[in-house]
């Protein structure tokens, strides 16, 4: 059951979770419904400050990863659990500030920032702004040229190392769109060097997400240790940070193993420690950004079954449900997999192997291809795990189709933390002719 949050249990035939009636529930708030575990959540944020703490001798920091699912509920527990967090947008950085994470422990990403967004980002006093090419930084340059206190930065290097991972998450190669070529770390070093309103704080690389080989991420901060002892050889400076991102695997289906978190941050606190003192190198402080493997297993998805679809020969071929794509995209978009049940007959045997059609008028809007479940029928509830991560973000109005609500559940209490989108919502960016 390790792809389902800690606290799931069944009770007299239905799935309950944090103590709380998961059926029950969608009658009450309906479907499609997103609930998380706040059990679970917090765990894994825990587990992950209390691993690098056991394991790494120098300063460290575990930053939450936005973009994997953000909003104000979930941005207050990354404060009062001690994380920092990772943004991309404007909007996200306004999360953060209305959740009161403090600025200072926050970081703005992204390839292809606004504006706006620096500005937003400089006026706000953000810890770190995370550098991903020069065209950027010559911007921040002249934003910053009169900057009482310098803003401190981070660069992103592309380190050439391509991940094992689907090719729409691998984010390391050389030809990938994010990060500066090493062949680039000069330029964008003495530019910074030379600016009076930037500082350069430490380097940075993702090499992409749902990471399970870790030698790939010991090569990462390998080629960060080396930057940075070029950086200090070249030109006399010495960077206090390195983050190799986050990106941590998590199983999806029984397949896949179970989540090591500890032994994720053994491997890299020891690699960075060999790579430093081989090169004589203080031990930086290492940010680490983990998003899937704090919220994936946390949260479940709920849909209700419409209707069903038979072949000519009377087999099931689809249950349709009143979700899909436009809540979960990756189905669609990486061919991905997901354990599921029925919550509403959840003791009963997988005897029928079908797919799970979403409502959109998509054909590749299938959720769950060739899964196993009790022989489904109209009303039935359709429970989908590990669904917390990139699901939501990623969410879209297609079809005009309100998005859900989401719930936080713990200790037998669900609390409304993301209520559902309203027909007038949608409507009202409108204007009619």
């Amino acid at each position: 059951m390790y792809v389902w949050p800690e606290t799931v249990a069944v009770c007299d035939g239905r799935l309950t979770l944090g103590g709380c009636d998961l059926v029950a529930l969608t009658e009450q708030h309906g479907t499609p419904l997103y609930v998380f575990d706040e059990v679970t959540l917090r765990s894994a944020m825990r587990t992950y400050r209390a691993a690098f703490a056991e394991v790494y001798p120098a300063q460290h920091r575990v930053h939450y990863a936005s973009k994997a699912l953000l909003n104000t509920a979930l941005a207050q527990i990354v404060a009062e659990e001690g994380l920092g967090l990772d943004v991309v947008s404007a909007t996200e950085l306004r999360v953060a500030q209305r959740a009161g994470v403090p600025m200072e422990h926050v970081h703005l990403h992204g390839n292809a920032k606004s504006a706006f967004e620096l500005e937003r980002a400089l006026a706000w006093d953000v810890g770190a702004i995370v550098v991903d090419n020069l065209d950027e930084l010559a911007h921040l340059c002249a934003l910053t040229a009169h900057r009482p206190q310098p803003q401190g930065v981070l660069l992103r290097l592309a380190p050439d190392i391509a991940a094992q991972t689907h090719a729409h998450i691998a984010t390391g190669s050389s030809d990938a769109k994010f990060g500066l070529p090493l062949a680039a770390l000069d330029a964008a070093v003495a530019q910074i060097l030379t600016a009076p309103g930037l500082h350069l704080l430490g380097l940075h690389a993702h090499i992409g997400s749902q990471l399970f080989r870790l030698d790939q991420l010991q090569a990462t901060l390998q080629v960060l240790v080396e930057a940075a002892v070029h950086v200090r050889d070249q030109y006399g400076h010495i960077v206090t940070e390195l983050s190799p991102g986050g990106g941590l695997g998590v199983p999806y289906t029984t397949e896949q193993p179970p989540t090591d978190i500890c032994g994720y941050a053994t491997t890299l606190a020891a690699t960075l420690t060999e790579a430093c003192t081989r090169a004589n190198f203080p031990l930086p402080r290492l940010t680490i950004e983990p998003g899937r493997s704090i919220i994936a297993r946390a949260g479940v998805a709920l849909y209700r079954i419409i209707g069903r679809k038979y072949a000519p020969d009377g087999r099931l071929l689809y249950l349709h449900v009143d979700g899909g794509m436009a809540d979960n995209l990756r189905p669609a978009l990486y061919g991905a997999r997901y354990s599921a049940l029925l919550a509403n007959r959840a003791a009963e045997p997988a005897d029928t192997v079908v797919a799970v059609a979403g409502r959109y008028c998509e054909s590749g809007d299938i959720l769950l291809r060739e899964i196993a479940l009790p022989s489904g029928a109209p009303g039935d509830i359709v429970a989908v795990a590990t669904a917390g991560a990139y699901t939501l973000s990623m969410a879209s109005t297609y079809n005009l189709v309100p998005r859900p609500a989401v719930l936080l559940l713990a200790g037998g209490s669900a609390r409304l933390i993301q209520r559902r989108e309203t027909e007038e919502e949608l409507l009202a960016r409108d204007i009619a002719l």
